[in-house]
This record gives C-alpha cells, sequence and structure tokens, in this order.
C-alpha cells in the first residue's frame, strides 16, 4: 500500500486545521482526520458548475463561486462561460492559493492567470453582501462549495448561508431568473424546503464524486430566482 505523505498544512479562520497530502499520483485535501476532497473525487464538483452554466443564457454571465478548493468548479466554470463572461471566487484560506501554484500546479494549469477569472481572499458571504448594496452588480449564479453541505460546516460563520435569512440575502444577490447552486455530501430535506421558503424554484440532483457513474452519490440543489 502506497503511503500517504503530508505536503502542508493550513489553517481554516474560524475552523479546523487543512492538510494536502500525497497519495501516490493523487492528492487530497484532508479536514482534520477526515477527506475533504481529492483528485479522484472531483466529478460532482465539476458538475456543479457545468450543470449550472446550462441553465444561464446570455453573452457575458456573472458567477459567484464559494470557496476554491482544488479548484474543480472553477477551472469548470472557465470552461464553460462564454468569453465575455467573468467567474469570481471567493476563499477564505491564502495556502490553497499557493497550493494551486504549489504541489497542484499540474491541476491549475494557467487558470488563476485567465482574465476572466479573478480569486479574492474573503468570505463569499461579504461578495453576496457587495451585490445586494450595489457595492458590486448582481450575479447570474452562485455557487457554494464552502462545506460539506448545510450540515457539514467546515467554518464558523458559514452557518449563516444555510439559514432562511442567509439564502435570501443570495436571492436578492443575483439577477432575475439567476440560479443559486449549493453542493453536499449529501441530502437535506429542511434545507430544500427553506429554499423553497425563499421563492426559489428547486431541483435536487443525485451526481455521482467520479465519472462513468462511480463513486458515491453527492447533492447538488440548483434554485432559480423569479
Amino acid at each position: 500500500m502506497l503511503p500517504r505523505e503530508t505536503l502542508a498544512t493550513a489553517e481554516i479562520p474560524g475552523g479546523d486545521t487543512l492538510t494536502l497530502v500525497s497519495h501516490g499520483r493523487d492528492h487530497i485535501i484532508m479536514l482534520g482526520r477526515d477527506e475533504l476532497m481529492g483528485t479522484r473525487m472531483q466529478f460532482s464538483e465539476e458538475q456543479l458548475a457545468e450543470l449550472t452554466l446550462e441553465q444561464i443564457t446570455g453573452p457575458a454571465p456573472r458567477v459567484l463561486i464559494g470557496g476554491y478548493g482544488m479548484g474543480f468548479t472553477y477551472r469548470a466554470a472557465l470552461a464553460a462561460i462564454p468569453a465575455a463572461g467573468r467567474v469570481v471566487v471567493a476563499e477564505v484560506v491564502p495556502e490553497i492559493l499557493a497550493w494551486a501554484r504549489g504541489p497542484l500546479a499540474h491541476l491549475t494549469g494557467s487558470t488563476l492567470d485567465d482574465p476572466r477569472g479573478e480569486v479574492v481572499l474573503c468570505d463569499v458571504a461579504a461578495l453576496i453582501d457587495d451585490a445586494n448594496d450595489g457595492t458590486s452588480p448582481k450575479f447570474d449564479a452562485i455557487l457554494l462549495d464552502v462545506d460539506n453541505g448545510p450540515d457539514g460546516i467546515v467554518r464558523d460563520g458559514n452557518e449563516r448561508l444555510y439559514t432562511r435569512t442567509g439564502i435570501a440575502r443570495s436571492r436578492d444577490a443575483l439577477k432575475p431568473g439567476g440560479v443559486l447552486a449549493v453542493w453536499s455530501a449529501g441530502p437535506d430535506l429542511k434545507f430544500r424546503g427553506r429554499l423553497k421558503d425563499a421563492g426559489f424554484e428547486v431541483e435536487e440532483r443525485r451526481v455521482r464524486a467520479r465519472p462513468n457513474n462511480k463513486g458515491p452519490y453527492h447533492t447538488i440543489w440548483f434554485a432559480r430566482a423569479s
């Protein structure tokens, strides 16, 4: 059996420790003792971007992604978005970007230098607030992949994203017809109910973690604003 090698660690503000490890050709980000994400389980995070952008029309969509991680969702969004579109990522852990340009550079490629994209070191809630108060334009889509789901909070303070108030803030930060997409390790009937209570039309999809119908199922909610 191949041993795991620790490459780097980072502290989540208000949260646990992240550890980047290698396992043969694969890389994994650990949250404490649990696997948070890895290169063998990236398909559902790519689908978060691809399936959302299939629902967005217009020549210049503006997309917000909460959480960079290993960049799976960000790269998929850049691959799917039109040339005039823009993707903004909110990431709270600076070391994540150092890893993206260092030991994970083979995954990152040139995407961090793509003029259509920008990674901002801040809480995604701050960028949602900016769209609400007019500091920045509203978004065509908001993609949240900052936790393991509404009941799998990674960082203190993220709970507000999944409350009725937080959902309403995301809704108000969207343009008419915009989409709020939320990734989760599993289903959550109460959260789906809160999305509906906020006035969203909700579609829930179960997506495999790996392509070719392999790996565990993850859940993605697509909530469309009226």
